[in-house]
C-alpha cells in the first residue's frame, strides 16, 4: 500500500467496501425468514461498538453541536428506514435487483439536494436522474411484474430514496464540522433503540447459525463503513465514487454463487444503464469539477 498514490488506494478501499456491502446484502439473505426489523438491529448494533471503539480512541470523544441535533434526528430516522428497505428487498429479490435499486441513492441525493441544500440541478444531472430511474424501471418492471416481486422492487426504490436523502443530511453534518465516527454512532444508536421494542415484542428465535450469520452481515456492514470512509478521505468523491457500483458485479456473483440467482435480460439492461449513467457522471464530473 505504500508504494500506491493515494487514488489509488482509494479506489482499492471503495472495491473493498463494494464487496463488503455485498457480503452483507448476502449474509442478510442467508439468515433466512426473519423481520427485516430484528435483522437491522444485529446489523447496527455491530456498528455501533465500532464506532465507539473508534471513538473512545479519539481526542474529543463524543463532542457535537447541539444545534445539529434535528439534522442528526433526520439523517438517523431516514438512515434507518433505508436499512429497513433494503433488507426487506433483500428477502424478496435476487441480491443483485435490491443492490442496484440501493444505488440509485446517489441520484435520489442530486434531488434531495434540491430541496434541502438549494442546490441548483444542472440539465445533465437531470438527464442523469431520468436515464437511471428509467433504468430501474426496467429492473422493477412495473407493467408486467408479478405483485409478489413488484412491492418489494417498490420498497427496495423507497430504499435508495431514503438512503440517499441520509447522505444528503450526512453532507449538511459534514459542512457544519460534525466528524464521521459520531455521525454512524449516532445513527447505529438510533436505528438499535428505534427498532429495540420490535425485537422485545415480536422477538423470532433465532438458530445459531442465523445468529452467526446476522453477526457477519454486522461485521461487513462495519468493513464497509469504514474502508468508504478510507476511501474518501484519500481522494475527492467525484474521482472514485464510480467504482462503488462494483457491487453490482459483486452481489451477481454472490447471488449466483450461494443462491443460484440469474437475472432476467430487462435487469440486465437496466443494470447496464444505472451503472453506465453513474460513470458518465464520473467522467463528466472530473473534466467540469
Amino acid at each position: 500500500m505504500s508504494s500506491m498514490s493515494n487514488k489509488q488506494k482509494a479506489v482499492f478501499y471503495i472495491i473493498c467496501s463494494a464487496f463488503f456491502f455485498a457480503l452483507m446484502n448476502m449474509f442478510v439473505k442467508m439468515s433466512g425468514d426473519l423481520p427485516s426489523i430484528q435483522k437491522s438491529f444485529f446489523r447496527n448494533f455491530v456498528a455501533f461498538f465500532f464506532a465507539l471503539f473508534v471513538l473512545l480512541r479519539s481526542k474529543e470523544g463524543f463532542s457535537f453541536q447541539k444545534k445539529n441535533l434535528p439534522v442528526f434526528f433526520g439523517r438517523a430516522i431516514f438512515g434507518t428506514l433505508g436499512i429497513l428497505c433494503n433488507f426487506y428487498a433483500v428477502d424478496h429479490l435476487l441480491l443483485s435487483d435490491a443492490s442496484i435499486l440501493n444505488k440509485l441513492s446517489p441520484f435520489f441525493a442530486i434531488v434531495c439536494s434540491f430541496f434541502i441544500l438549494k442546490e441548483k440541478i444542472s440539465p445533465i444531472q437531470a438527464t442523469a436522474v431520468a436515464v437511471a430511474f428509467c433504468g430501474a424501471l426496467l429492473v422493477v418492471k412495473p407493467g408486467f411484474a408479478v405483485a409478489e416481486a413488484l412491492i418489494p422492487s417498490l420498497i427496495g426504490v423507497a430504499g435508495g430514496f431514503c438512503a440517499g436523502a441520509a447522505y444528503t443530511l450526512v453532507r449538511v453534518l459534514g459542512q457544519r464540522g460534525e466528524r464521521g465516527p459520531f455521525i454512524v454512532l449516532f445513527f447505529s444508536a438510533f436505528s438499535c433503540v428505534v427498532t429495540l421494542p420490535f425485537l422485545i415484542f415480536d422477538f423470532h428465535h433465532m438458530s445459531a447459525a442465523q445468529t452467526v450469520t446476522l453477526l457477519l452481515a454486522g461485521l461487513s456492514a462495519a468493513g464497509g463503513q469504514f474502508t468508504i470512509t478510507a476511501a474518501y478521505t484519500h481522494a475527492p468523491a467525484r474521482e472514485v465514487s464510480v467504482f462503488d457500483y462494483t457491487q453490482i458485479v459483486f452481489a451477481a456473483g454472490l447471488g449466483f454463487l450461494f443462491f443460484s440467482q440469474i437475472p432476467d435480460l430487462f435487469s440486465v439492461i437496466g443494470y447496464c444503464m444505472i451503472s453506465g449513467v453513474a460513470v458518465w457522471m464520473f467522467l463528466y464530473n472530473k473534466r467540469h469539477p
